[in-house]
């Protein structure tokens, strides 16, 4: 199978040759060790545009994260959209604003800018998902893209928790807007070529939703239902994502929202994926759920290689599942620790681990 038809298979609950494989957010310094050298990202991608010029950063980026899969064997990248050219930074600066002490008087003041001030999204913003297009096209390379809308979380917005119960009115005109911008995003999205978009945004913790179950399926599902729908119109594979314990409303978030997957399956917070592929397997399509803040952070070498072994067993059967961490790899993964997961990954399938540029055989 080829990665697309790998990844399709998984989407469409039909068993394929072996997991799909790739990784949500992948971050120096494993991504420098796995690249031989300094990966494009953050600071480094905004010194290199200063010194190159915009397009040759983004580029430059492009090529990193096509390499980057190349090298690991992965069958899809994720990428959100890009910074922009410094000239339209400048244009979108502005004096930060003090936020006002009462919830519905700040929520009234949000609202109010946001319709004096019409969301817009710069042509330049999705220039990475061309660049990501053409840098597989040259290396023969054909991976589905995820991209990001994440617009209906709670987060840690203090303010939207207290409307939610003080003025509802007002949240549901917040949420709303909401999907008008995802929408937009949706529409870039599909110029640029990309097939799959995450949507939600985190609104639990470790401990449960942070509103009630009945407030999320009264503001937010609605919203993330109704965006997930038009992005189905489009021709999208549509994800949830969130951290957290999702158990008191996992029906409404993969069910009520009309999704096709799940991603940011936090298994620290008891979101175990063989209780959620027994329950939605048929219906769901599972992203992770490697634990990365604890297991692949702090844990050894054979609990990771166990653990992996582990979630592709929990997630096997009629496609469904998609093998990657539960969050982003980020500087507290050691590199021997992440690349545990790939060589008990080959283990797992009889596969020879991969070889610079040859990906999996």
């Amino acid at each position: 199978m080829t990665s697309r038809q790998r990844v399709t298979s998984a989407l469409t609950h039909r068993t394929p040759d072996r997991t799909p494989i790739f990784e949500y957010v992948l971050l120096p310094p494993v991504a420098d060790a796995i690249l031989g050298r300094k990966y494009v990202y953050g600071d480094r991608l905004v010194l290199l545009i200063k010194e190159q010029g915009w397009e040759k950063g983004i580029r430059q980026l492009a090529r990193d994260m096509v390499e980057l899969a190349e090298k690991l064997g992965h069958d899809l990248i994720y990428a959100p959209k890009n910074i922009l050219p410094p000239a339209k930074q400048l244009e979108k600066t502005g004096a930060a604003r003090k936020i006002l002490e009462d919830p519905v008087m700040e929520m009234e003041k949000r609202i109010q800018l946001e319709e004096e001030h019409p969301f817009s999204l710069p042509d330049e913003a999705f220039f990475i998902y061309y660049c990501l297009k053409e840098e597989m096209a040259r290396k023969g390379l054909d991976l589905p893209i995820l991209a990001p809308g994440c617009l209906h979380g709670i987060w840690t917005d203090t303010v939207l928790m207290e409307a939610m119960l003080l003025a509802p009115e007002l949240v549901y005109r917040y949420y709303a807007h909401r999907t008008h911008w995802g929408k937009l995003y949706l529409e870039k999205y599909k110029a640029a070529g990309v097939e799959m978009v995450s949507l939600g945004g985190d609104f639990a913790g470790s401990r449960g939703p942070f509103c009630s179950p009945e407030a999320y399926r009264k503001y937010i599902v609605p919203e993330v239902r109704k965006l997930s729908q038009i992005a189905h119109s489009y021709g999208f594979w549509t994800l949830n994502a969130s951290d957290g314990n999702l158990w008191p409303v996992i029906e409404d978030f993969l069910i009520g929202c009309e999704v096709d997957g799940y991603v940011e399956i936090d298994a620290f917070a008891g979101m175990d994926l063989g209780k959620l592929k027994k329950g939605f397997g048929d219906k769901i399509t599972f992203f992770g759920n490697l634990d990365c803040g604890t297991l692949l952070s702090f844990g050894q070498p054979e609990e990771i290689a166990l653990a992996t072994r582990e979630c592709l067993e929990k997630g096997w059967g009629n496609g469904g599942h998609v093998l990657c961490a539960s969050n982003a790899i980020t500087s507290s993964v050691p590199v021997r620790n992440y690349l545990t997961i790939y060589q008990a990954y080959a283990d797992f399938f009889g596969l020879k681990y991969p070889e610079e540029g040859k990906g999996w055989r």
